[in-house]
């Protein structure tokens, strides 16, 4: 009688292999290709201290292996008193890593304590296990997890450290707040144009000085255009008349009404604002100095020196990111101060979680997606994110247009050959792998000017020429210099 193929695989020697599979070289996977073709395969245990877990709203299941435990599989509630008493039942069995998947923010309490516990945890997309066979039920997902784990076939998500993540948390919010304040002069913008108060034909922001002083003036019961009027700033373009002729509307009283409560909504995100300010300076202000002493690098760009503003901190926030870290992103050409806290508060600035620049770059989702078959590129397809680094990278990269710096000509190639989505997304993975540089490396960024730019691309332009022109048999004469 022939043995099942099953029983045979069992059977099977183990023939372990040195590193994962993302971490192979093309030698090392031809060698596992071949394994895996082969009839006496075996997959080696990675984590043999392994455990799984499911993670819901009000249950968690959790999967530990066969010999560890009587009941195997178990389900703890999602109070912390009951998450203490699964890190205890997972050190009574002996567990050392957790590899876990859940969505929303349920999985971040029990990441915090079994970290605090001092499992190794692993947060797994589950993007990478739910077209897989054998899940149907809670129990035996949490099994498919932990089998999954047990021979290192799940990757782990990034989490930055607890610091950054405070950051993180102060920024975010702040964020949050710019945002609610924007939409409550849209809906401010609604209300007058609804009166016909053609208050943002004459001015550009109505967030600004003059538009304020006249929004508060109505509220307050002025009527008069002309008195209206003379609440103008100096620096507005409009004179007192044109203001006057645009306040001409009508006052109606629940439109009035509607008006006052936007206008109370934006003052009071501008109030909260100003509290996440205070929080965040003082958050840089604890951390620890590691610029060494060196002296933060004077700005002289004439871009960068224009005050504008709006809604940016009301401190100094570069010279907090420059003590924190020890760098100063800013000299790169497009990143201001936002965009450098933008990817700090989300990577963090130890970039040795990254082996390489490229891996940083296909993080953020700003590496191409070919589809090879054959090796040939039969498909290109995108990558759909929300990443914080990939939004603001590229809005980074989208100001390049009119620079004229090194980074300033690339773009305008770029856009004139592949077009200006394209070129924004490899603009932005181009400022990625510089940010890459300078905090993994110390490396300074020194422009180089667009003329060296258009100067080198002419070069290799003329070598291109001479390759083709030797291509089809033709001599190539070099021309005397003048």
């Amino acid at each position: 009688m022939k043995p099942n193929p099953q029983e045979k695989n069992r059977r099977a020697p183990n023939h372990p292999t040195q590193h994962h599979w993302h971490e192979m070289n093309r030698k090392q996977r031809r060698e596992m290709m071949r394994k895996i073709e082969s009839k006496d395969l075996s997959l080696e245990v990675i984590h043999p201290d392994a455990a799984g877990i499911d993670i819901g709203n009000e249950f968690h299941y959790v999967a530990v292996p066969l010999s560890r435990d009587g009941q195997p599989v178990r389900r703890f509630g999602c109070t912390t008193a009951e998450l203490k008493a699964m890190a205890a039942w997972l050190q009574q069995c002996g567990i050392r890593t957790v590899a876990m998947q859940s969505t929303g923010v349920y999985w971040v309490a029990v990441y915090d304590i079994l970290e605090q516990a001092g499992f190794e945890v692993y947060l797994v997309n589950a993007r990478d296990t739910k077209n897989l066979p054998g899940r149907k039920s809670d129990v035996q997902e949490s099994q498919w997890l932990l089998k999954l784990h047990t021979y290192g076939l799940l990757r782990n998500s990034f989490r930055p450290s607890q610091e950054i993540r405070m950051m993180r948390t102060y920024w975010r919010q702040r964020n949050d707040l710019v945002q609610s304040a924007g939409r409550h002069i849209l809906r401010m913008q609604k209300v007058l144009t609804q009166m016909n108060v053609q208050l943002a034909n004459v001015l550009s922001d109505i967030s600004g000085v003059t538009g304020q002083a006249i929004i508060r003036a109505i509220l307050a019961g002025e009527r008069d255009p002309h008195k209206l009027a003379a609440l103008r700033d100096c620096r507005v373009k409009a004179n007192e008349e044109q203001i006057a002729q645009s306040l001409e509307g009508n006052w109606q009283e629940d439109l009035l009404f509607l008006l006052k409560q936007e206008q109370k909504g934006y003052e009071f995100c501008q109030k909260q604002m100003a509290e996440c300010d205070r929080q965040l300076a003082q958050y840089l202000q604890q951390r620890e100095d590691r610029s060494q002493g060196a002296p933060l690098p004077e700005e002289k760009r004439k871009g960068r020196l224009k005050k504008k503003r709006g809604n940016r901190p009301r401190f100094d926030l570069r010279e907090g990111l420059f003590r924190m870290t020890g760098t100063d992103l800013t000299r790169i050409d497009s990143i201001d101060v936002q965009t450098a806290t933008t990817v700090i508060s989300e990577a963090g600035y130890d970039m040795s979680k990254w082996k390489t620049e490229n891996h940083f770059v296909s993080w953020v989702r700003l590496c191409p997606d070919n589809r090879i078959s054959g090796n040939k590129v039969i498909g290109k397809g995108r990558l759909p994110t929300n990443n914080p680094i990939s939004i603001a990278l590229k809005l980074a990269a989208t100001t390049l247009r009119q620079s004229k710096t090194y980074l300033g000509a690339q773009f305008r190639r770029l856009r004139t050959k592949l077009g200006t989505p394209i070129a924004i997304k490899a603009m932005a993975a181009k400022l990625a792998r510089l940010v890459y540089r300078i905090l993994r490396y110390g490396m300074k960024y020194v422009d180089q000017g667009a003329a060296v730019y258009e100067l080198k691309h002419r070069e290799l332009q003329v070598q291109q020429l001479k390759w083709k022109a030797a291509k089809l048999g033709y001599k190539v004469t070099p021309i005397p210099a003048a």
